[in-house]
Formats: structure tokens, sequence, C-alpha cells
């Protein structure tokens, strides 16, 4: 029985460093590789996805779980089966030419899309992204012929959502949204924003991101802070996990928010149970819980008055300048203003649900094949005309702007809707046994982590996503928590 468990780990081990080089692969393009470097890391890609799906395509893999199931002694040991076997019936029905050659396709789109990003033109991203949106509808047949290919791909990120799901929950959400923002529109300009718009010292940008990882308890010898085009978090293990944030001059709120962001992403992957590192339980459980754990800290801890109060004499002493007859309470108006742009990543919580239905209904009539990839941007700008009101200038700005669809994830955004809303229905259960007041008060959110560690953390993939999603929001999920919430701050700070 334990050579058997230990066949197991040896393998999860060979997966984790086949995994564990690509991600270091892609963390370094985003990070610091030479703008031309692609064709190299497609190739290293290549190689090394077409080795890891050679190891877990081998047909005695199927007789070493068989026997790993039997000698399983614990939750974990038959956890680690059950996650192998989910991770086997996602890859074994696509060829493995096919498996690899999309690996090497993604590092290609990403090198693509940033090229394309940076000229504001689309045409040079397009061809990349109809191959990207063909292989993953063709991969989404392979691994459930027959079903909706979004719908698989949704399962991907979010184990048991279905289309039907995601429709009703955005449609819940829509339809409290709208009127609320229309309300919060017709009050006028009733937060002051007119100092957000001015020069401040990306240094002192990047001494403010430091104070951030310092009051969310990110020990530096474990989590590291590093600049991308597009902010993100890699948890290689719990003692590597790497975050980015992006810099820009006239907005300090963008790499305040995107740090506090990416660090509550980085939480979750520092405290999950050590003993999981190197098998397939290690890491967040769902896209979906990974982002409510970075929407909380980001929104519900960062933007509240509590935390400002804590961060306003740092802001006060690295900008001094710009906050010169600037009020703590305008500031925190300020940063929870009701705006609708064109960002998604600078976004507003009341809007920010609008701007990942418009890639939901995107990206699932991509999947549909009811929308070409050449129309695209001109579906794109129509949305933001009807849910936003806005005008898209450029793609730059419009299409271009996410990542995430040149890394080939179809599926990933309605991740961000639900995390939001998971978010604030545990906010709601934990108020009852922990007072933010007094841990604001007190500058630690001990408290804070102590409770989601208990809840979700510890427990990595080792548990079932529904499990996990009801022990983080203390019961059932229910968007009406997540309603309730935008609600009462919205009708609070405008006065509705």
């Amino acid at each position: 029985m334990k050579e058997t468990i230990a066949a197991l780990r040896a393998l999860e081990r060979k997966n984790y460093a086949y995994t564990y080089a690509q991600s270091l692969i892609t963390y370094d393009a985003e990070t610091g590789a030479p703008a031309e470097s692609a064709a190299g890391r497609a190739e290293a890609v290549e190689v090394l996805s077409r080795a890891q799906f050679d190891l877990l395509t081998d047909p005695a893999l199927d007789a070493l779980l068989d026997r790993a199931d039997e000698a399983a002694g614990n939750e974990q040991e038959h956890a680690e089966v059950r996650e192998l076997r989910r991770m086997l019936s996602r890859i074994r029905p696509i060829p493995a030419d096919e498996y690899a050659a999309f690996e090497r396709l993604t590092q290609e789109s990403v090198a693509a899309w940033a090229k394309a990003k940076k000229a504001g033109d689309f045409s040079l991203f397009a061809p990349c992204l109809e191959k990207l949106v063909e292989g993953r509808r063709r991969q989404a047949e392979q691994i459930a012929p027959g079903r909706d290919p979004y719908e698989t791909l949704l399962d991907q990120y979010e184990p048991g959502l279905t289309v039907e799901r995601c429709d009703a929950f955005f449609a819940t959400v829509r339809g409290a949204v709208v009127p609320l923002l229309e309300a919060v529109q017709a009050r006028g300009s009733a937060v002051r924003t007119d100092f957000l718009d001015q020069e401040w010292p990306v240094e002192g940008q990047r001494a403010l991101a430091q104070k951030i990882m310092k009051l969310w308890g990110l020990d530096p010898e474990r989590c590291v802070l590093a600049e991308s085009e597009h902010p993100f978090t890699d948890g290689f293990n719990t003692s590597d996990v790497r975050i980015t944030t992006h810099y820009m001059p006239r907005d300090v709120l963008s790499s305040l928010y995107s740090v506090a962001h990416e660090g509550g992403h980085a939480l979750y992957e520092l405290h999950v149970d050590p003993a999981l590192n190197y098998t397939v339980l290690a890491g967040g459980a769902s896209m979906g819980l990974h982002e409510s754990q970075s929407r909380l800290f980001e929104n519900m801890v960062g933007r509240s008055k509590g935390c400002i109060h804590l961060l306003w004499p740092t802001l006060n002493t690295l900008f001094h300048n710009q906050l010169g007859g600037v009020t703590e309470e305008e500031f925190y108006r300020a940063a929870n203003r009701a705006e609708p742009g064109l960002i998604r990543t600078e976004a507003d919580e009341l809007t920010y649900c609008l701007h990942i239905l418009v890639r939901y209904e995107l990206e699932k009539a991509l999947m549909h094949g009811e929308l070409t990839v050449a129309d695209l941007p001109a579906a794109w700008n129509e949305k933001y005309r009807e849910y936003l009101g806005l005008d898209v200038p450029d793609d730059a700005r419009g299409v271009l702007q996410d990542i995430h669809w040149a890394w080939g994830n179809f599926g990933y955004f309605p991740s961000y809707a639900l995390g939001s809303a998971y978010a604030a229905q545990a906010v709601d259960s934990l108020q009852k046994t922990i007072d933010f007041d007094a841990m604001y008060e007190a500058g630690d959110l001990g408290p804070l982590r102590d409770a989601l560690t208990d809840r979700l953390w510890r427990y990595g993939n080792l548990k079932e996503t529904g499990w996990l999603v009801e022990s983080l929001c203390g019961g059932p999920f229910d968007p009406k928590y997540y309603i309730s919430y935008l609600k009462k701050k919205y009708t609070e700070l405008y006065c509705l």
C-alpha cells in the first residue's frame, strides 16, 4: 500500500515539475523577457507540454490510480486520485500533437496580443485568436461530445457551472445593477474626483504597494511583487508566490487596487496546507473561489473606510502635494465612486459585472459559432454602448484590453463575477464573528486571515468545489447577498 501511494506521489511530483517550468516561462515572459523572445518560449513550452501530456496519458496510469484508490488511507489520498482522474478526463480525449501545438500557440498568441495592444490594431492579433477559438471549441467537443462546448470550458474553471446557471446569475445581477447605476448617475457629481487625474510619482506608488503587501500579511520571503502589462498571480507552492502590478503615472488607484487584488490571490495560495504541495490538490480549488479572495481584499477590505483610514498616513507621506486639500473622506468616496469606464480592471464595484457580462456574452457567442473573430471588435463596441453607455475609441481600450483570450482562457471571465458574489456573502457571514472595525483600528488583518484559512484557504483542492463555496459563504450560495451589498453601499455613498 505504501509503495502504491509513493508511486502516485512520484507521478504528481513529475507533473508539478512540468507545470512549474511552464508557469515560470510564462511569468518570465510577462515580467522580464525581451520583446522578441516568444519563439524560444513557444519551442520550450511545446516540448514540455508534450512531455507532460505523455506522462498523464500513459495507459499504465489507470492501473496505478485503481490501486491507489484501494490503498488510500485518508481523505487526501482519495482526493488526489479523484483530481487526477478529473485532470485526465480533460486531457486524454485531445490528440497529443494537437495538445502540444495549442500550448505553443498560446505563447505565440500572447506575444501577438501584446504587439496588437501596443499598436491599438486588432488585425495583428485576429489570426491567432481565430486559431485559439477553433482549437478550444474542438477540444471542448473532444472532451464532452454533444455537450455545449462553452459549458465544457466553464466547468474547467468552476466545476459544476452551467450556461443555464450563468445566464440566471447574470440576469439577476443585471436586473439589480442597471437601475441602481441609473439612480447613481441621476445624482450627478456627488463624489469629488478632480484630484485623481494628476501625476502620482511611480516611486511613491511602489512604496504604497509594499505597504499594502505588509498590511495584507504577505511574507516577503515567500511572495514577491513584479511589474507586467497585465497584473496577475502565479502560485508555484506555499513558499513561492509571484504577483505583478502595472503602475500608471496618472492613476494611483490603479496600482493600489491591483496589488490589493493580486494580494488576495496570493494569500489564498500561501495558506494552503503545505502537506498538499507538489500534489494535484495544491492551490485554489476553482477560479470563482480564487477570484472571491482577490475581490474580497480589493473591495470589501481595500476600499473600506477602515482600511483607507489605515492607509491615510502613508498616502499623505508619499503624496503630500497631490493630496493637499483632499480629506480622508473625499479619498474614500473617490476610491468607491461608480462611474462607467472602458477598462475592466479599473472598473468600480457597481459596473464591474457589466464588464464581465460583455465578455461572457461575446465568448459564449464565439464558442457557439454565432460570432466570428472578424466581427468581434464591432460586437464589443456595441455592447459597451448598450451596457455602459460608452463609445470605445480604439481596440487597445476595447477588445484588446484583456490578456485572457490570448492565453486561451475562454470560460474564465464569469469567475470574476461569481467571485464578487461569493465574497459579498462570505463577508456578510464573517461579520457575525469578526469585528471588522476593531480589526482595522488595531491595524491587524489577522482575524480575517485566520477565518478565511479555516473556511477555505487551508483546503486547497482537497474538498469538492461545492463544499468549499458553502464553507466560505457560510451556507448555500445566493446572489441576493451581493445585490444587497451593492445597494447598501451605493445608497449610502450617493445618498439615494
